[in-house]
């Protein structure tokens, strides 16, 4: 069932940024969304995370909503933000042990699994440092690792591959294809458009809080053959109001 956003609007004050947006994120699926700068994105994610309420519409993930059962649906939930959120007083260790509170893991088998996360990301020689001091990049393997920590059904990852190396980018790409397999769904924003063309199932275009397109690239080429062949081309030339 996973994610069903249905007729949604919302927004940070009376004026709704967006306007009536639609769209699904299904099981085993990483979908896409894409949009300029002020599109809508990160208001359509603090939506489905639960940091702002729609004014009216309603948001789903896997039978649950906020309104009537707030814990369930948010631990259903792993989010990766674009700006990792840290505690200053807390060790890596701790941020971990945190994490296996808030979703009431297994201790053990969620020790297991961290350990072999840090060993990916090449934190396992770092577990009594204090991440507020690490790089922008360590940070966010941080973030990573929290999140591909827990048993969520629905991952909500935002620019993820904003100050990761090379490296990185690769083994968060195979721990998402490894969650897919899992029935797992997705939710991606990313201006890395090559990489989401790659490795994305669907995309959702968002254009001044509107759902522009939606679809795989074979159905975006479909429709918009003369684009060119490539995600890039075809988002440019919407953005630019040359396709309709």
């Amino acid at each position: 069932m996973s994610l069903q956003v249905k007729n949604v609007v919302g927004g940070y004050s009376q004026v709704p940024v967006l306007k009536d947006i639609s769209f699904d994120v299904r099981d085993g699926e990483l979908v896409g969304l894409i949009g300029l700068n002020g599109a809508g994105k990160s208001t359509t994610i603090n939506h489905i995370i639960g940091l702002l309420t729609p004014f009216s519409g309603t948001i789903d993930i896997n039978g649950y909503q906020i309104a009537t059962n707030n814990q369930e649906y948010k631990k259903q939930i792993a989010y990766i933000p674009e700006i990792p959120v840290l505690y200053n007083e807390l060790t890596l260790k701790e941020h971990i042990e945190m994490t296996i509170m808030a979703y009431q893991l297994d201790h053990e088998k969620a020790w297991q699994k961290a350990h072999s996360l840090l060993k990916t990301f090449r934190l396992d020689n770092k577990l009594d440092w204090f991440p507020v001091d690490f790089s922008k990049g360590m940070k966010q393997k941080v973030m990573i690792v929290c999140a591909f920590l827990t048993d969520a059904q629905m991952f909500v990852i935002d620019e993820p591959f904003l100050g990761l190396d090379p490296l990185a980018v690769n083994d968060l790409l195979d721990l998402i294809n490894d969650r897919k397999k899992q029935g797992c769904s997705i939710l991606m924003s990313t201006h890395v458009l090559d990489t989401a063309e790659r490795f994305c199932d669907r995309f959702v275009l968002i254009d001044d809080g509107h759902i522009e397109i939606e679809g795989s690239l074979a159905e975006l080429k479909a429709k918009f053959p003369d684009a060119g062949d490539s995600l890039n081309n075809i988002y440019l030339s919407l953005a630019k109001g040359e396709l309709k």
